[in-house]
């Protein structure tokens, strides 16, 4: 099994800044990829990036593209994303999620953390 725990978001105006981590604990060596998902009230929980665990490769949705970066500190066991230029229709609850390795689908989740974006 694969625990993960988010920190980071919480309120900010449109143009800000935030970083949400993503810490993973457990059977972390199964782990092919990690992800950030958001799901806005009364929407469908939808993809936001990827990065691979092991090389580092990564895909962003074209809605953060060039605003978002994600990364990972291998020292720290930490997954980052970092959230500039925010508009308010990126509030949300986000969600970090691995897929071990072998499996197509996302299997493991965090608890969420909120992000709200003011205009």
């Amino acid at each position: 099994q694969v625990q993960l725990v988010e920190s980071g978001g919480g309120l900010v105006q449109a143009g800000g800044s935030l970083r949400l981590s993503c810490v993973p604990s457990g059977r972390t060596r199964s782990m092919a990829v990690m992800g950030w998902f958001r799901q806005a009230p009364g929407k469908e929980r939808e993809f936001v990036v990827s990065i691979s665990w092991s090389g580092g490769s990564t895909y962003y949705a074209d809605s953060v593209k060039g605003r978002f970066t994600i990364s990972r500190d291998n020292a720290k066991n930490t997954v980052y994303l970092q959230m500039n230029t925010l508009k308010p229709e990126d509030t949300a609850v986000y969600y970090c999620a691995a897929r071990v390795i072998g499996y197509s689908d996302y299997s493991h989740w965090g608890q969420g953390t909120q992000v709200t974006v003011s205009s």
